[in-house]
């Protein structure tokens, strides 16, 4: 990995940090995962797909779910990637714009905000598409 895309993943992981304390602070009573038990990853649904009884109509609709979401997160992620590319360019100037450089994660940060929606909106149907015997296994088996 290179220098700049190191910097970039530093930047990055700051903002993400200093954005999910925020959120965080700004949501009592959250704890570290807010939707247990109510959303369940496709990773854990698959895991436990024949303990489950997946249908074959619902592997299908899963499997879509997952592949569309993850080729609109990928659009997202270049956005961010870029817009955190242009607040490293920024920090190089002296003396540093602010107005500019909180304009640009202001950028970025929509953009995380956006992915963040797409994968709400999977999970959602993901859920949708589980019984609620399904649902019921799978917050017994992972402590959901």
């Amino acid at each position: 990995m290179n220098t700049g895309f190191k910097w970039i993943g530093a930047v990055i992981a700051a903002l993400l940090m200093v954005g999910g304390s925020i959120a965080y602070a700004q949501q009592p009573g959250m704890g570290k995962d807010a939707f247990k038990g109510k959303l369940f990853p496709p990773n854990i649904v698959l895991e436990h797909q024949d303990a489950l009884g997946l249908t074959k109509e619902q592997y299908t609709a899963i499997r879509a779910a997952v592949v569309q979401v993850q080729s609109n997160i990928a659009e997202h992620e270049w956005d961010l990637r870029e817009a955190y590319q242009e607040v490293l360019r920024e920090l190089d100037h002296t003396p540093v714009d602010s107005n500019r450089v909180l304009e640009l994660v202001d950028a970025a940060l929509e953009a995380e905000n956006k992915v963040k929606k797409l994968q709400v909106a999977m999970l959602i149907e993901l859920r949708n598409l589980l019984t609620n015997e399904q649902m019921d296994y799978l917050r017994e088996v992972n402590e959901y």
